[in-house]
């Protein structure tokens, strides 16, 4: 299965098949009250003087291109979000996983709801994702991390491929041995991780786009190849790509036409079935 669908989530989800994804990732609004944007260049070599200059001498021409963007502003987040988190989980195999993506606005809040929900016993981990970039003001510590929440549908009985994870590097690897510093060491609940880098070849422009790595760690620890990953607020489609690339499936669901354009452009190598809008554009849509 390998869909993208144009939709209002909320309708969307109740006519999906039943217990067909092994794992729903979500990166939701996070409630800025603010309209999220992001405007992006292109970049063109010219034989003249060009505006921006690169490596051997060569010379660039450089056009702003205007993204999309999205009123990010919600008068009762837990309203909006809980019933569509709860409509998703019919969509879960019986061992399955969810991940809700959220910052330090709102995850208080979602987390109480969940628990609520769910049940607290379903509740596995509390996943820091930090990285350091962007302004520092000077009147409060920088907010540099974002929160994942992981629940199991059964706490005793869910995809957790230990020897999956990619490793990261010790800090002391004279310390531990050639043989575990070439093996790497477990990641903790906390991920250290950059942003997706501005001129970075992931980079699609789009309002508050993941990096694949951090997709890429949920994706190959809770899922199996062969598996399907649904993610109903799906921007860009990075969940996809992730799943695409590690043999899953995937179910795309966002109510943006420049984003399911983009993710399907994106996702042309795994030919997915797009419903509700025609791909023709998507090439137009994305810069890759």
């Amino acid at each position: 299965m390998k869909t993208i669908v144009l939709g209002e989530n909320a309708e969307v989800l109740p006519t999906l098949p039943q217990a067909f994804a092994r794992l729903i990732y979500i990166d939701p609004p996070f409630n800025t009250g603010k309209v999220q944007k992001r405007d992006r260049i292109r970049v063109r070599a010219t034989a003249g003087a060009g505006q921006r200059g690169g490596f051997g001498g060569r010379r660039y021409d450089v056009e702003k291109v205007e993204s999309g963007a999205y009123d990010d502003d919600h008068q009762d987040f837990e309203g909006f979000l809980m019933p569509r988190i709860e409509a998703s989980l019919r969509c879960l195999t019986g061992d399955g996983s969810l991940f809700v993506h959220l910052d330090s606005r709102e995850v208080h809040h979602i987390k109480v709801a969940l628990d609520k929900l769910l049940g607290r016993r379903r509740f596995i981990n509390e996943i820091i994702w930090a990285y350091d970039y962007g302004g520092r003001p000077k009147n409060r510590w920088p907010a540099k991390h974002d929160t994942l929440l992981f629940y199991a549908m059964k706490p005793n009985d869910y995809v957790f491929d230990f020897d999956a994870m990619d490793r990261i590097p010790y800090m002391a690897p004279g310390l531990v041995g050639k043989e575990k510093a070439e093996r790497g060491k477990t990641p903790t609940d906390v991920w250290w991780h950059t942003i997706v880098p501005t001129n970075g070849r992931e980079k699609t422009g789009y309002p508050t786009q993941k990096p694949m790595g951090v997709l890429n760690r949920v994706v190959k620890v809770h899922s199996r190849p062969g598996d399907v990953v649904l993610d109903f607020f799906a921007g860009s489609g990075t969940t996809g790509e992730s799943a695409a690339r590690h043999d899953r499936g995937f179910v795309l669901v966002d109510d943006n036409p420049e984003a399911v354009q983009i993710a399907a452009a994106r996702l042309a190598f795994a030919r997915p079935e797009c419903v509700g809008f025609s791909p023709a554009a998507a090439a137009a849509a994305a810069r890759f």
